[in-house]
C-alpha cells in the first residue's frame, strides 16, 4: 500500500486500486500503528460518526498535485551510516582538522543525528530543490528515510533527497546545520510505502543526475551496506525526544558523487527505491 499527500486530501494505492480519503487529516496517520488496517477500515466505512470515510474509485494523483509529506512532523537525519559517507566526510574535512570526528561516529555506539527540517523547507516530488548561494559544492544525498509514529514505530518508508553543501560543512563540522538546513534543503516523496516490516537488504537505491539530456552523474547501493539498523537509529532518535506527531528520519546515503562534482541551477535529480518509488526534482539557487 502506498499513501500520497495531495491538495485534495489523501490518494491510496492498495495494490493498484485507487481510492482517497478526503476526510481524513495526515496528521492522523501518524498516530496509527497498524496504518494499513487503518486506511482500509476507512476505505471500506468502517470510520463511524456519520463522515464521508472515502472515495473508493480515484484516479492516480498527477506530480503538479502533490504536496511534502510532512505536516506538523519534524524531519531529522542519521551521518555517516554507509562507509561511503565515511570517507567523503573524511575527505572534505581534511583541511579543517576535523576528519577524524567522522571516522569516530561510523565506529562509535552512538549515531549522529541532527535536524533536518520541517513542512517549511521540505519540497514534494516534482518540487524544486534549492542549493545555496553562498555554497560551490553542492550534492544530493539520496536516502531511505522511517516514517514513525508518535511511539517511535516504523509505519512506513519513503525516498529522501538530503541536499548538503560540502564545502560550508567541510570547513568546520559545527557548520553542518547551515549546510544541511535551509529553504527547499529537503524533498520527500513520492509516497509513503506502507509497512513496519524491514524492508529487505536486497533493497536497490539509485541516483541519477541529468544536465540536460546528458547524465552528470549515476550511482547505486543496497540497504546491505547500512551500518546501523532502521529501528536502532529510530531509537535513538526518540530517547529523551518525544513526537507527538511523529517524526521522518533519514537514514545517511550510501551514494556520493566525486569530489570534482558539484550540482547545478537547472540539474534533475531522480532517486528511486525498489518498492517506493521514484523522486525526482529540479535544482534551482537564489530565492523563490
Amino acid at each position: 500500500m502506498k499513501l500520497y499527500r495531495t491538495k485534495d486530501g489523501i490518494v491510496v494505492d492498495d495494490g493498484g486500486s485507487w481510492a482517497s480519503l478526503p476526510s481524513v487529516d495526515w496528521n492522523e496517520l501518524f498516530a496509527q500503528d497498524d496504518l494499513a488496517a487503518f486506511v482500509r477500515a476507512r476505505i471500506a466505512g468502517a470510520s463511524g460518526g456519520g463522515r464521508a470515510a472515502a472515495t473508493p474509485s480515484a484516479p492516480a494523483p498527477s506530480p503538479a498535485d502533490l504536496l511534502p509529506l510532512v505536516d506538523r512532523q519534524e524531519v531529522w537525519a542519521a551521518g555517516v551510516t554507509y562507509y561511503r559517507s565515511r570517507d567523503a566526510r573524511m575527505h572534505e574535512s581534511q583541511q579543517s582538522g576535523g576528519d577524524t570526528f567522522y571516522d569516530k561516529v561510523y565506529a562509535a555506539d552512538r549515531p549522529e543525528l541532527f535536524y533536518k527540517g520541517s513542512k517549511r523547507t521540505v519540497v514534494a516530488h516534482g518540487g524544486d530543490v534549492r542549493i545555496r548561494v553562498d555554497a560551490t559544492w553542492n550534492v544530493p544525498e539520496p536516502e531511505l528515510a522511517l516514517v514513525t509514529n508518535s511511539r517511535g514505530r516504523i509505519i512506513g518508508y519513503t525516498v529522501g533527497n538530503d541536499m548538503s553543501s560540502r564545502d560550508i560543512e567541510g570547513a568546520n563540522p559545527l557548520y553542518l546545520p547551515q549546510a544541511k538546513v535551509y529553504d527547499a534543503s529537503c524533498a520527500l516523496g513520492p509516497c509513503i510505502l506502507v509497512g513496519s516490516d524491514p524492508l529487505p537488504k536486497t533493497t536497490a537505491i539509485r541516483l541519477q543526475i541529468l544536465r540536460g539530456e546528458s547524465t552528470a552523474f549515476a550511482g547505486d547501493t543496497t540497504l546491505a551496506e547500512l551500518k546501523r539498523d532502521p529501528q536502532e537509529l529510530v531509537d535513538y532518535l526518540y530517547r529523551d525526544n518525544p513526537f507527538p506527531d511523529g517524526a521522518v528520519l533519514l537514514t545517511g546515503t550510501g551514494i556520493i558523487p566525486g569530489n570534482d562534482f558539484t550540482l547545478q541551477p537547472g540539474d534533475r535529480v531522480e532517486i528511486e527505491i525498489d518498492g517506493i518509488g521514484t523522486l525526482t526534482n529540479r535544482v534551482v539557487q537564489g530565492a523563490r
